[in-house]
């Protein structure tokens, strides 16, 4: 019995050492699983269908926004197409929220790293933990391609009206629905926000005057805003996070001369009245600051959705609001009146409210347009709230303008098109469609004397049209 009970303890102990055995190597299979993973992980780009950028591109200092709600997109159902301009059409609009202000569609030449956010200043006016103006020739180009801001591509022949006259590098535009990163000043400089950085282009001159870019220079965050003064001489800038958010710039000074109060979530939208500085954030909240006084709020509102379009109207006596569940709102122009704090009126279409532009020569007069559910183009009257008449673009329409001169509206345009249109007002005939991006276009603006057109897409591509 001694024997037989030693040889089964003798079993025991072998069936334990190979059991040992197996799970060893079950755990270096695992090992060896996940090193692979990384590793494969480590070495590739995002794909090109999401807009959520990859955990290892992220750097030290990423955190999560305290602020976790989230929005609709307004974007189209992806679909697998065959070329990578088609894969990069169907990225889906950012969400506007704080919580997700770093989704934003993973651009193909260049992606953003996060790192740490900016201290607070010692002062309004000491420079050193914010922006720099950097010279012209001191931006950086594009990591793949190695074209710089600015830098041109082609040039058609000029004269021909409605033709493309140059098509300029755009590096590192985001490919967010949700922002305002195009605007051409009084005198005719042009800022165009390319990932952290402002850079100003002179149109009369056809050069590259500057840029504004953070300390240091790889910025923590990009930006989502920016707006010219009325004057012409200062230069708003509100970015998707941190603790400075909105900052003035004095471009004749070239200096910045203030960090005003900024919100919890993203500045989405900026608007000038005169001295007086509006700003809208993806929470719903409008402040309002006079530039020339202590940085005090002189008015406040709350709109119920989210703020991604905000314009005052020619006059001042009415400022519009827009947001991505499709609410267009009317506001009083005494922002510290009594009726400040709510709408006068409020308008509702069937997608986002970011396309949004006041008549000049009708000031009661306001066009929106719809985005990719929609894609109608909607004149409105403010006072009494009702649309006066409409055009259905069959596209997305992601900015517009209006052109005083020849009484045109000039749409930029999404899915399925890609392209520039202009129309007749009021009858919204189709006078133009000038076509030459390969992927939406996000932004357009005019030169003073409104003889041209800006155009920035998707495709990393700045287009100047000649009209």
């Amino acid at each position: 019995m001694t024997d037989v009970w030693g040889d089964s303890a003798a079993k025991r102990r072998c069936f334990k050492v190979r059991e040992q055995r197996q799970n060893a190597a079950h755990r270096v299979s695992y090992k060896r699983f996940r090193r692979r993973i990384i590793r494969r992980g480590s070495g590739e780009a995002p794909v090109a269908s999401t807009p959520v950028a990859a955990g290892w591109r992220c750097g030290s200092g990423f955190e999560s926004d305290p602020v976790c709600q989230r929005l609709e997109l307004d974007s189209p159902p992806r679909h697998v197409g065959t070329t990578h301009s088609a894969l990069q059409g169907n990225l889906e609009e950012t969400a506007l929220a704080a919580g997700a202000s770093h989704r934003g569609a993973v651009t193909p030449l260049k992606t953003l790293r996060s790192h740490s956010a900016e201290g607070k200043p010692d002062s309004e006016n000491d420079p050193k933990p914010g922006w720099v103006w950097r010279a012209g020739a001191q931006a950086g180009s594009d990591e793949r391609t190695g074209h710089l801001p600015f830098d041109l591509l082609d040039e058609a022949p000029v004269g021909v009206q409605g033709k493309l006259v140059r098509r300029l590098a755009a590096p590192s535009l985001l490919d967010d629905y949700y922002t305002n990163l195009l605007d051409c000043s009084c005198s005719g400089i042009t800022a165009l926000a390319l990932g952290p950085c402002v850079y100003l282009w002179d149109s009369e001159a056809s050069t590259l005057v500057a840029s504004l870019g953070p300390t240091p220079p790889a910025g923590p965050h990009s930006v989502s805003s920016l707006r010219w003064s009325p004057d012409g001489r200062l230069l708003c800038v509100g970015t998707r996070r941190g603790e400075i958010q909105v900052q003035l710039w004095d471009v004749e000074q070239k200096r910045r001369v203030r960090c005003l109060p900024s919100h919890l979530s993203v500045v989405t939208a900026l608007s000038w009245k005169q001295q007086l500085l509006s700003s809208g954030s993806a929470l719903g909240h409008i402040l309002h600051l006079d530039v020339r006084a202590p940085p005090a709020p002189v008015g406040a509102g709350v709109q119920e959705e989210g703020v991604c379009s905000l314009q005052w109207s020619p006059g001042g006596e009415r400022l519009a609001s827009g947001s991505p569940d499709g609410l267009l709102s009317i506001w009083d122009g005494d922002v510290a009146g009594p009726r400040s704090h709510q709408p006068v009126c409020s308008m509702r279409q069937p997608s986002a409210v970011k396309a949004v532009g006041w008549c000049p020569w009708q000031r009661k007069l306001l066009a929106t347009g719809g985005g990719w559910k929609d894609g109608a183009l909607r004149v409105w009257d403010s006072q009494t709230g009702t649309c006066v008449t409409s055009v259905h673009t069959d596209s997305q329409i992601c900015s517009l303008r209006w052109a005083e001169r020849k009484e045109w509206l000039v749409t930029a345009h999404g899915l399925p098109h890609h392209q520039v249109a202009l129309w007749d007002f009021p009858s919204l005939d189709t006078s133009h469609r000038l076509t030459g991006h390969c992927q939406r276009v996000l932004h357009v603006a005019l030169n003073p004397d409104e003889t041209q057109i800006f155009s920035a897409g998707a495709d990393q591509r700045l287009h100047i049209w000649d009209l």
